[in-house]
């Protein structure tokens, strides 16, 4: 089996056992953002600056690896066109109960972003891509992907792991490995996942992350540090998380 689908499956068990990011929004939650009184995380604690975002009405958007129904009902209560893509079914199931709870339309593919992304050339205004490049060994071909299919003038909105939580041990106040984490070429890293039931998992530097997204043309105009939700880390306000805006500019001088 390969990496991508024990991670699916994982995350899959996860939600059976009330995983938080796969708990979807409340009714009376969509009904406050029908109002305009809505907010969303691309990391753990720091919701994204609204102006980020833009006019979302009438805008294509893409929840990429972001199923759940956290975040795309948010967006179609503000009047955006969504479609989410996700490898957790659990995670669709999400969406569509949602969407049929609340009444609106939404595409919802499963596939592995890995294996490039089953969408033409320019075919949206807008991707929400929140924490999961942790999930796959190799992240630029993630964001030419991003590239490809964002319209000129398009929007990447991405949430980005940087490194920290793979160093320490449980309790966060040791160092207990050396990066890159890969348990795919380190066993004993495969086995301390193995044993926390963490899925398959990967380190990134931020010249894979930040510099990925340069690399694929995108120019990147904002940029927020987060701290994990709760523990040692975000008691010493220890950034571990990124957030990052960036537009995909082909005419650029």
């Amino acid at each position: 089996m390969e990496y991508q689908e024990m991670n699916a499956k994982t995350i899959d068990r996860w939600i059976e056992d009330g995983w938080t990011w796969g708990i979807p929004i409340s009714h009376e939650a969509y009904l406050q953002a029908l109002e305009g009184k809505w907010s969303v995380l691309l990391t753990p604690a720091r919701p994204v600056p609204r102006e980020w975002f833009g006019d979302l009405k009438g805008r294509k958007v893409l929840g990429l690896a972001s199923g759940g129904g956290q975040q795309m009902p948010i967006f179609a209560a503000a009047g955006a066109e969504c479609t989410v893509l996700d490898y957790s079914e659990k995670q669709l199931e999400s969406e569509r109960m949602t969407a049929d709870r609340e009444g609106y339309g939404i595409e919802i593919i499963r596939a592995d972003m890995t294996k490039g992304l089953p969408f033409e050339d320019e075919s949206f205004d807008l991707i929400f891509h929140p924490v999961s490049n942790c999930y796959v060994e190799e992240v630029k071909p993630i964001f030419k992907e991003c590239y490809r299919i964002l319209k000129d003038g398009g929007i990447l909105l991405s949430g980005l792991d940087n490194g920290v939580n793979f160093i320490v041990s449980d309790d966060e106040k040791t160092i207990q490995n050396t990066l890159p984490f890969n348990p795919l070429k380190n066993k004993e890293q495969m086995r301390q996942l193995t044993d926390e039931d963490c899925g398959v998992q990967f380190s990134h530097t931020l010249e894979e992350q930040i510099g990925g997204q340069l690399e694929a043309g995108f120019v990147l105009t904002h940029l927020m540090e987060d701290t994990n939700e709760s523990g040692y880390l975000k008691e010493h306000n220890i950034p571990c998380f990124l957030a990052t805006r960036a537009v995909k500019r082909k005419n650029r001088r």
